[in-house]
């Protein structure tokens, strides 16, 4: 009886629109733990950091490293214990660092917590894309995580809203509450509503030799290599832009107030791209589309870093080059991370885990310099964007072609 009811759980399988949204809001655990806070960063450096505002955009980059560090290891624990479990985990420890940031009275201590909050993230974040790969396999999955994405920028549209709305009213402490909030929804949901994916037959016990030999086969297979060191490129530019986005919007253009409001419209056209991308995909092929991104990146970057040149960018321009950094990057991640994944069915965790760590680590290591080079206008971020999305391009080209 109790074998019944084990395999009933690992074979339950939601309609496709609620597993969607399921995986877009575990997805979102990083959006909404990044974009809600942003609205605080000039009261936690009015409060904490008033002689070095530069360092508060460190809110962003350590929970970022918490979560790359972490990412290495929470696949190979759900391809030895479950994928619900350490689901669960990676919850409890989210919420304990949301509680230390929340109470801490330094920079310092909240940077901690911030670091303890990212390394909870990677529980939901690895293990959604690897459930997904338990189910799904090729352009279908790739159409599975696009879909997923366009929902998942619905977080960050709403994120500094909310976020502005919370810190008005409750002061800017109160949104490490709401992470917690939306921390046990999320995981909540899919602890009630999805059935383990990974059966116990099909688990990989948890040895430093199986961990070893499933290394060195992600890191001997060439595709999975040049899918992670593109995803670090762009998450490079994705970090530093998330980095400076609010100082570039009150210091350079004094926009502040509504800042949430054109941030909302930039993550809006950035979920144009995910939705773009799942109805090309299948037709057009991931390699194919990761080009145009980079040249989507080449593009508008190059356009505005000789614009500079002869006069000062204007926040019209600079909200343009915004929106297609976005729509770039949204266009992109869902198709390097299935690429990667496609040949690592066999070790779906394990394999997710690489990716998001190594590409993490490389893309938060490329931001900080990027952002910290802040010079009260956006023109090391575009030129650095231009850059990253160069070299990109030329990868793309040279290897997966």
């Amino acid at each position: 009886m109790q074998n019944n009811k084990v395999n009933q759980m690992l074979t339950k399988k939601l309609s496709t629109f609620e597993f969607i949204i399921i995986i877009a809001m575990n997805f979102s655990a990083i959006a909404f733990s990044i974009d809600a806070i942003l609205p605080a960063l000039p009261e936690i450096s009015a409060a904490m950091s008033p002689t070095s505002p530069n360092k508060t955009q460190l809110v962003i980059s350590s929970f970022v490293i918490g979560m790359g560090i972490a990412t290495l290891f929470t696949g190979p624990l759900s391809d030895s214990f479950g994928r619900k479990k350490i689901i669960l985990l990676g919850g409890i420890i989210y919420i304990t660092g949301a509680l230390i940031a929340s109470y801490s009275k330094t920079l310092e201590i909240m940077l901690i917590g911030r670091f303890v909050q990212g390394i909870g993230v990677a529980g939901p974040r690895v293990v959604a894309l690897a459930i997904v790969r338990d189910l799904y396999e090729g352009r279908r999955m790739a159409q599975i995580v696009s879909i997923a994405m366009i929902f998942f920028t619905l977080v960050p549209a709403i994120a500094p809203m909310l976020g502005a709305l919370i810190i008005s009213n409750f002061g800017w402490r109160s949104i490490f509450i709401a992470f917690i909030v939306f921390s046990i929804v999320s995981i909540g949901w899919l602890l009630i509503r999805q059935g383990e994916t990974l059966s116990p037959e099909h688990r990989v016990k948890f040895t430093f030799l199986n961990l070893t030999n499933s290394l060195k086969e992600c890191l001997s297979n060439k595709i999975f290599l040049t899918s992670t060191a593109l995803q670090a490129l762009t998450f490079g530019i994705l970090f530093s832009s998330l980095s400076t986005i609010q100082q570039i919007f009150d210091t350079t253009y004094n926009k502040n107030d509504s800042f949430p409001q054109w941030f909302a419209l930039i993550a809006l056209i950035s979920g144009v791209a995910s939705f773009a991308n799942s109805l090309l995909v299948v037709k057009v092929g991931m390699r194919k589309l990761i080009e145009i991104g980079f040249m989507i990146g080449i593009i508008f970057s190059l356009s505005l870093t000789i614009f500079s040149y002869f006069t000062s960018i204007s926040f019209l321009l600079y909200f343009i080059w915004q929106s297609s950094a976005f729509f770039m990057i949204g266009s992109i991640i869902g198709n390097l991370n299935a690429l990667a994944m496609q040949p690592m069915g066999h070790i779906a965790g394990l394999a997710a885990s690489i990716i998001g760590s190594i590409s993490t680590i490389l893309g938060v290591m490329l931001a900080i310099p990027i952002g910290l080079s802040f010079n009260g206008t956006p023109t090391p971020l575009i030129l650095a964007s231009f850059i990253l999305s160069f070299l990109g391009l030329l990868l793309a080209r040279k290897v997966l072609n």
